[in-house]
């Protein structure tokens, strides 16, 4: 084969290095903006937060405008004994245990005088079934000595209650009595964080930060908002941020696929 004249080999080589040099200020620029992003978000400020944070939970309203807690109950002691048994449980596997629960024991003093090994059987399937029967016939008793069987409305006396934490309290207050709560479960705590709004881990700090980006009044809903979407799309291992609608929003975007078609494999229907 004839060898191309030097000409043209040196014209070929500077296109080249042309295209390359381009394609590095491209990828330099768009690095560039990736860092700008970054540290405007590193920069934000409190005011700066709070808006991007509540206009965040405005859109996750839009995306889930039936959020609510998925546990099944009727009554405020329904709702305190089931959340006590969704610890380490799905609320799904919760539900198909509390109707043979809530029929057998209809009131604290039915909880206070359980059968320990009849209670224990019942609830087997949720975890840790040995200290939620602890927790849940100490709760019957401390309701029928303390609050005459009625389920109290006030935190300070819910967090009395054996094995009832501000979690669980604030479950109870929101839902059953419709006092405003955040509820920092697994799903919150990491969103919260994710989403930039905190970097505490303790649950009571991230109820605190979180609890003063909001009104008070929105506090339920918002716990509904992002425990809904933690469980749909913002998976702890994989999240589906190429199908969430706040990603441009959100300063942990790309940790999970950006491809749409790959996102919208890994959304869920619920629990």
């Amino acid at each position: 084969m004839t060898p191309a004249p030097k000409s043209a080999r040196s014209a070929t080589g500077a296109k080249s290095a042309k295209g390359a040099k381009e394609a590095q200020r491209a990828n330099g620029a768009k690095g560039a903006r990736r860092v700008k992003g970054a540290k405007s978000r590193a920069d934000e400020s409190h005011t700066g937060l709070v808006r991007r944070a509540r206009r965040m939970n405005r859109e996750l309203a839009q995306l889930y405008p039936d959020a609510h807690a998925e546990l099944d109950f009727r009554t405020p002691l329904e709702l305190l004994v089931a959340t006590v048994l969704s610890a380490q449980s799905t609320d799904k596997g919760v539900n198909l245990v509390t109707p043979t629960v809530f029929a057998r024991y209809p009131n604290a003093a039915a909880y206070a005088s359980a059968d320990r090994d009849e209670l224990e059987t019942i609830i087997k399937s949720t975890g840790f079934f040995r200290a939620k029967t602890n927790s849940l016939i100490g709760i019957g008793q401390a309701l029928c000595e303390r609050f005459d069987g009625e389920v109290p409305n006030r935190l300070k006396d819910l967090v009395t209650l054996p094995g009832v934490g501000r979690k669980t309290a604030n479950v109870v207050l929101g839902n059953a009595f419709g006092v405003p709560g955040i509820t920092v479960d697994t799903h919150f705590g990491r969103l919260s964080r994710r989403f930039g709004w905190t970097q505490e881990t303790d649950p009571d700090k991230v109820e605190a930060a979180v609890g003063s980006l909001f009104p008070r009044k929105d506090w339920t809903d918002l716990s509904h908002h992002l425990i809904w979407h933690g469980r749909r799309r913002c998976h702890a291992r994989k999240p589906a941020c190429g199908a969430c609608p706040i990603a441009g929003l959100c300063p942990s975007y790309g940790e999970g696929p950006t491809d749409p078609i790959e996102a919208a494999a890994l959304v869920k229907d619920g629990t």
